[in-house]
């Protein structure tokens, strides 16, 4: 039945754009920058943020990191396909115009965006195809969200609260992929773009 409902689903896509949206910590942005990285026809949208870049982030190819005031005068004007607050803290949001103009170029189009935009950009764009990142276990999720060292203790602890709210959304997507492996995990999210995965290089 579950997977009856699903081919239902993919059936009636007719959007350019697919959602990628999961719980904090579940690997949604490093399967987005695998596919990326090795699946250039797909187009990755840049989402704008408020926060500050971590190490190695690259303004214009991680984020589009600006200033609050900015963020607020793009949100007044209407300027975003969606935003939020997340985490009670930082604001992100997707720029309306580019994602527009990428799927009326024909481009595949991977929006990977938290819960709250998810459920704006279903609002807005009802035929984009809904992929819900889920992890092999939680017990797992927390040790990768530990394991990243980029938050305070209280901070993995907001996270993880807000994770188990973010987990009950499954329902609400077309498609559940596990990330268990990164590139499986990705080939199966392009498959359903539409797209051929890549042959794995044989390793001897």
């Amino acid at each position: 039945m579950d997977q009856k409902q699903r081919g239902q689903a993919r059936d009636g896509w007719n959007s350019g754009l697919t959602v990628l949206a999961g719980p904090t910590a579940v690997g949604k942005g490093t399967v987005s920058t695998y596919i990326r990285d090795t699946y250039p026809e797909v187009w990755l949208s840049v989402s704008a943020t408020t926060r500050p870049p971590r190490e190695g982030e690259t303004d214009g190819v991680h984020y589009f990191f600006i200033a609050p005031e900015e963020f607020d005068r793009l949100v007044a004007e209407g300027a975003f396909l969606e935003w939020a607050v997340v985490h009670g803290q930082n604001r992100y949001g997707t720029l309306r115009r580019t994602v527009e103009e990428a799927i009326a170029a024909g481009r595949h189009v991977l929006l990977e965006i938290d819960l709250q935009g998810a459920r704006q950009v279903k609002s807005a764009m009802p035929d984009a195809r809904f992929v819900f990142l889920a992890p092999p276990s939680w017990d797992e999720m927390v040790r990768r969200l530990r394991g990243r060292g980029t938050e305070s203790d209280q901070e993995q602890q907001r996270r993880l609260e807000t994770a188990k709210i973010e987990l009950a959304a499954e329902p609400e997507f077309d498609v559940t992929i596990v990330n268990d492996d990164v590139k499986r995990a990705a080939d199966e999210l392009v498959s359903l773009m539409g797209l051929t995965p890549h042959a794995r290089q044989a390793s001897h």
